[in-house]
């Protein structure tokens, strides 16, 4: 994947021969893939008024998703997507509607914890069956390579958009709308994405059926390294997803909460573009541990602000590192990952993602109870700083065949 791609690339994944409806579809079910767990944990803190209470139900959340990404991944990288969706679809369904009513009932925290991890679960992994699709519409070279791309940035401006809905959804006269709103979108979206032709035609070949290792798409030590490189960026959104709108309440002002997180994807869509296009560093194997150091630091910019206006600018700096750490990560995923796991292997980054950002959330959650978000913030910079360490002692591991993984530029690349 080292070729730059231009609009026109864009232009023809998009529009290939059975590509639209699954586009369409997979864009609904992928909305919310960053709303329902925050969208959860400001519904449970505006019923408890507990953000720890609300920090635990959120990463409880996201340990579901995090097992339930790789577990479905593998299953579709062996029976193809239709299936395993529509089973899920329909089991996240029921789940969703017991969470609602647990939270409703207003009674311990413990049976809240547990109904958020089941529907963590089962929440339909549509992006890595989309992602997965693209190598049976395109041939390898600068379109698919387009295609991934629009993958990866997509799933961020979704990751990033997704606070800023909950936050304004949970403002509504019932507490319980954005969870409501965003497991629809997910429900219709996957079931849709399940149907169509493309998805429906997806068989895997025989000599893809079976990774060769029960370790699946981690059998390889850039697999397990990436890995690490998504849970230390996961980690740190996770800590400022608690740390902005908690900010936010002691000012004031706890409707803007999820508004200010939306506003690290101004910042993080367009520099993710222009860094594309001259990516620092080149090689791969030091530009993953590197984007994770320089966002650790820009984080810890976070704790200067006084006011909600000085906040928003310190999140506009910080979130200028969001896009390209996604979209290098997708990149790296051609040449860490085991042949035949391709599913799987992206399930792997998201489950890494959740599994990193329901640890973030958690102790962001503490320390702002225990201290203030300032001190929330310091926390997550100091988190991200030993991860990137731990991640540039691996860098070796990025390398494939010899050669850095992805070695000139990457997919997300626009010229």
């Amino acid at each position: 994947m080292s070729h730059s791609v231009s609009l026109a690339d864009y232009r023809a994944a998009l529009t290939t021969r059975g590509a639209a409806a699954p586009v369409l579809t997979s864009l609904l079910a992928r909305l919310p893939v960053a709303m329902i767990g925050l969208a959860l944990m400001l519904y449970v803190q505006r019923v408890t008024g507990s953000f720890g209470v609300a920090g635990l139900v959120s990463a409880g959340n996201l340990v579901g998703v995090a097992v339930g990404s790789v577990a479905q991944g593998r299953i579709m990288d062996r029976l193809g997507p239709t299936r395993p969706l529509l089973v899920v679809s329909a089991m996240f369904a029921v789940l969703v509607a017991a969470e609602i009513a647990a939270v409703e009932a207003g009674g311990p925290a413990l049976p809240m914890i547990l109904l958020a991890v089941a529907v963590g679960v089962t929440e339909p992994m549509t992006g890595p069956a989309s992602r997965a699709l693209w190598t049976k519409l395109l041939p390898p070279g600068r379109v698919r390579d387009a295609a991934y791309s629009y993958e990866a940035i997509s799933m961020e401006v979704f990751f990033i958009l997704g606070p800023g809905i909950a936050g304004l959804l949970v403002n509504m006269p019932w507490g319980g709308t954005g969870v409501l709103v965003g497991a629809c979108c997910m429900i219709t979206g996957s079931t849709g994405f399940a149907l169509t032709r493309a998805a429906r035609g997806q068989r895997p070949r025989g000599d893809e059926r079976k990774s060769g290792s029960l370790l699946g798409a981690l059998a390889t030590p850039g697999m397990r390294s990436l890995a690490l490189a998504a849970f230390g960026f996961g980690a740190l959104l996770g800590m400022i997803e608690v740390a902005v709108p908690a900010a936010a309440e002691r000012a004031g002002h706890s409707a803007m909460g999820g508004l200010l997180l939306s506003v690290m994807s101004v910042s993080s869509v367009v520099v993710g573009v222009l860094y594309g296009m001259r990516p620092w560093p080149r090689p791969m194997y030091l530009r993953l541990p590197a984007l994770l150091l320089a966002f650790a630091l820009l984080i810890a910019l976070l704790a200067l602000p006084r006011t909600l206006l000085g906040l928003t600018l310190a999140l506009l700096v910080a979130g200028s590192l969001i896009t390209p750490q996604s979209t290098s990560h997708s990149v790296a995923l051609e040449t860490a990952a085991p042949a035949g796991t391709a599913t799987e292997a992206f399930g792997w980054v998201i489950t890494s993602v959740t599994l990193g950002a329901a640890f973030g959330q958690s102790v962001s959650g503490q320390v702002v109870e225990s201290v203030a978000p300032p001190a929330a913030f310091l926390v997550a910079s100091g988190v991200g700083l030993l991860l990137g360490a731990l991640l540039w002692s691996r860098r070796r591991t990025l390398l494939a065949d010899g050669r850095e993984a992805s070695s000139s530029t990457f997919a997300g690349a626009v010229s």
